[in-house]
């Protein structure tokens, strides 16, 4: 996550502790029901890992293209404030037995589940009731998750960033940053062009069978149901999204070490699917290349490619350069490409997508092209004055 967007968060998360400390003081007693949010988790036909977190209800309104950036605002703002509940106590039901999971201190959960007997591939269900706290003369919240399981014929699996891999962010840009966090939603945040078609192209892969995604970013939890509307919004293959806690379980305000964060995310996908090769896809923005590196190095055989986005510029294409050199030396290859259809053209020279794949990636980049280029130009005079003055008579 690039400074200026650390920066905001920060400031956001800051807001939250703020007011949880408020309530703590008695100044404030909310009546607001309890929402049991549930992260889409991985695991295999024996075991599940799922995870979630337990919070007040945000009451976020519904997105839309139209949605006013004061709105917008709004819900970003819901999205901070909206208070966790510590060591909830949940019933989680899954094929075949159930199972009681406590949340920490920040309400978040997670949980190994082991199966009494295998289940088939695709996504596998769960179920979550919320059973203390329990506010009286509310129901208690329930939630239904969703389990990947990928097949056991997958040809590989993916693992790939969101921010300036998947998501324009435009992190030289300050006003769009601060438009793009504070004052947009997931119809307002733009993909990269032809990353919807590539993206499905790899999970279609060359076999037939169904390749499985994983999103590992950076992003706070708090921005989980944005992003998770932005893919499905742009037809991007769903998967497992593994984002961070910036609070920490001890209530600081600043994240874990972001390369030791990514690192530890990957290697837990990796380790629990220790028969399936996979692609990585990142950007040159930070330290996607350097972590994915490492990720080489320690799993020798397993990482077919490594797909970097240049973002950057001069000085660090140089540094990527080289650290391609040494990839290469370890079996595997990092391919620092200017635009995704670059990448799809090597997919193809692999045998990682079907060559027919090609026309859709650049039919759809031709089409983004032309819808961005005008959003882009708008978003020039969208400075946070201008937002202001636009949108000033406009409420929520």
């Amino acid at each position: 996550m690039t400074s200026l967007r650390g920066l905001l968060t920060r400031f956001l998360l800051g807001l939250e502790r703020d007011f949880t400390t408020f309530r703590k003081l008695g100044h404030f007693r909310s009546k607001r029901p309890l929402e049991v949010v549930s992260y889409l988790g991985f695991g295999t036909t024996k075991e599940l890992f799922i995870r979630g977190r337990v919070i007040e209800d945000k009451s976020l309104s519904l997105a839309t293209p139209d949605s006013s950036r004061w709105r917008n605002l709004s819900d970003t703002y819901k999205r901070f404030v909206s208070d966790k509940v510590p060591n909830a106590r949940l019933r989680v039901r899954y094929p075949g037995g159930e199972e009681e999971v406590q949340a920490d201190a920040q309400g978040y959960f997670r949980a190994r589940l082991r199966l009494p007997k295998p289940v088939p591939a695709g996504w596998c269900e769960v179920h979550y009731t919320l059973l203390t706290p329990h506010r009286k003369g509310v129901e208690a919240a329930a939630a239904q998750g969703r389990v990947l399981i990928p097949e056991s014929g997958a040809q590989f699996g993916v693992i790939s960033d969101i921010d300036d891999t998947v998501v324009q962010t435009d992190v030289t840009r300050w006003v769009r940053v601060l438009g793009a966090v504070l004052f947009g939603n997931a119809y307002t945040r733009l993909p990269f062009r032809g990353v919807s078609a590539f993206y499905r192209a790899l999970e279609t892969g060359t076999t037939g069978t169904h390749n499985p995604l994983f999103y590992v970013s950076s992003s706070p939890w708090n921005l989980y149901d944005l992003l998770l509307e932005f893919l499905t919004l742009g037809q991007i293959p769903l998967g497992p999204l593994s984002l961070r806690d910036w609070r920490g379980g001890t209530g600081e305000l600043f994240p874990s070490e972001h390369g030791g964060f990514k690192q530890g995310e990957i290697r837990r996908i990796l380790d629990t699917y220790p028969e399936l090769p996979f692609i990585l896809i990142g950007d040159s923005g930070e330290e996607d290349p350097e972590i994915y590196g490492e990720i080489v190095r320690a799993y020798p055989g397993r990482i077919l490619g490594v797909y970097i986005r240049n973002v950057s510029g001069e000085a660090r294409r140089g540094a990527v350069e080289t650290l391609a050199q040494r990839v290469q030396e370890e079996g595997s290859k990092l391919i620092l490409a200017d635009d995704t259809l670059a990448a799809a053209q090597h997919a193809v020279s692999e045998g990682w997508i079907r060559e027919r794949a090609l026309e859709a990636v650049r039919a759809e980049k031709e089409r983004d092209t032309a819808f961005l280029d005008s959003a882009l130009t708008d978003s020039d005079n969208d400075t946070v004055a201008t937002v202001i003055e636009q949108d000033a008579a406009e409420g929520a």
